[in-house]
């Protein structure tokens, strides 16, 4: 692991890097309101991806005093410059530079990374959604997404499936929508987050790697 500060403007994101031997891309975590490069969730994840042999950038959003204004926490339009400012340190970092790279999303994160990901349509290959609110980042953009998508959702998270059902219409892009069942929002129910982790694993696998599913 590498600690890395990504300059974003007039701020500075702090961040981890994870590249396993020979990966072929690396996926940015856009973590949800009120959380940090180092939720429990998204680290869980994130090593299961680095298991397939995919990297993995999770990071700050926001600045520690940015992130005491409640407020800025639902900034998608802050939350996206800060994922493009990510991916753009990506691609000039001489480590990350040539690998293809994907955006992992969750709650308000899932909003910035579909924003993001319009914005860059021939930079970002694959975007996944876990209990996300996709339906923040409005229906032009999703309308613009081009990246295989994947909304995960837990099959117990009511109000927020219907959300995502909605957002799921207004996309055009090659897209999948997966229920964990018993699932609640922050998939806390034994397994359910192990089973979240893996379809994203596969997603991933498919588009950054082209490995089959549940490919080494």
């Amino acid at each position: 692991m590498t600690a890395v500060n990504i300059p974003a403007g007039s701020a500075e994101l702090g961040g981890e890097l994870v590249l396993p031997p020979a990966a072929a891309g690396v996926v940015l975590f856009a973590h949800g309101s009120g959380s940090s490069r180092f939720s429990p969730r998204n680290t869980f994840v994130a090593k299961v991806l680095q298991r397939r042999g995919i990297g993995t950038l999770l990071f700050d959003l926001l600045t520690s005093t940015e992130d005491q204004d409640y407020a800025r926490r639902f900034d998608i339009d802050l939350l996206t410059q800060r994922l493009l400012a990510a991916t753009d340190w990506l691609q000039t970092n001489p480590e990350t530079r040539a690998l293809k790279i994907g955006y992992f999303g969750a709650s308000t994160g899932a909003a910035a990374a579909l924003q993001a990901s319009a914005e860059r349509k021939a930079v970002v290959a694959a975007v996944v959604s876990r209990g996300g609110r996709p339906n923040l980042a409005g229906e032009p953009a999703l309308g613009q997404v081009a990246a295989p998508t994947l909304l995960i959702v837990g099959g117990a998270d009511y109000g927020v499936i219907e959300l995502n059902e909605q957002a799921f219409a207004m996309m055009n892009c090659k897209k999948q929508l997966s229920l964990v069942p018993g699932a609640t929002h922050l998939f806390e129910e034994p397994g359910t987050l192990e089973q979240a982790a893996q379809l994203a694993a596969d997603w991933f696998a498919r588009y950054l790697c082209n490995q089959k599913e549940g490919g080494a």
